[in-house]
């Protein structure tokens, strides 16, 4: 069971890095370029919504069953977690910053459909997808996906 949910966890990854990188450049143009915000703009925001949340639904499935998770099974103490660094990676930071991540796409999300007019709705959108963005790229396990 874990490898198949390994597999999906790892395959909706590609899909999440594509759909939240589009809607972070489509954020930052609707901002600098100072069009109006239309239909697309909103469900292109909400796709990375969904897909981010989608991720962290079987993420956190795998957090709990994972063999490289040991924070439950008592057989490492934090101090030899916090040695390794690829423990370290599937037990803290790669959870952590995830979530994060998560956290910054929802606020942004969020605060942008109470914005009345375009610029200000694509600003909300380009600072928080930004952050998630750039919060993303740097804990994805890069070794795993080319290997």
């Amino acid at each position: 069971m874990y490898e198949a949910i390994q597999i999906v966890h790892s395959y909706w990854a590609y899909l999440v890095l594509l759909v939240v990188t589009l809607a972070t450049i489509n954020a930052l143009a609707g901002f600098f370029s100072k069009r109006e915000y239309a239909p697309k703009d909103f469900r292109v925001s909400l796709f990375a919504l969904i897909v981010s949340h989608i991720q962290l639904l079987i993420g956190l499935v795998i957090f709990f069953i994972s063999p490289l998770v040991v924070w439950f099974s008592g057989t490492h103490k934090m101090g030899e977690i916090m040695k390794d660094a690829t423990l370290r990676l599937y037990n803290v930071e790669h959870p952590m910053i995830m979530i994060l991540m998560i956290v910054f796409i929802t606020i942004g999300y969020s605060k942008h459909k109470k914005k009345l007019t375009s610029t200000p709705k694509f600003k909300m959108l380009a600072i928080f997808y930004t952050i998630a963005w750039i919060l993303m790229l740097s804990r994805i396990p890069w070794a795993n996906w080319f290997s």
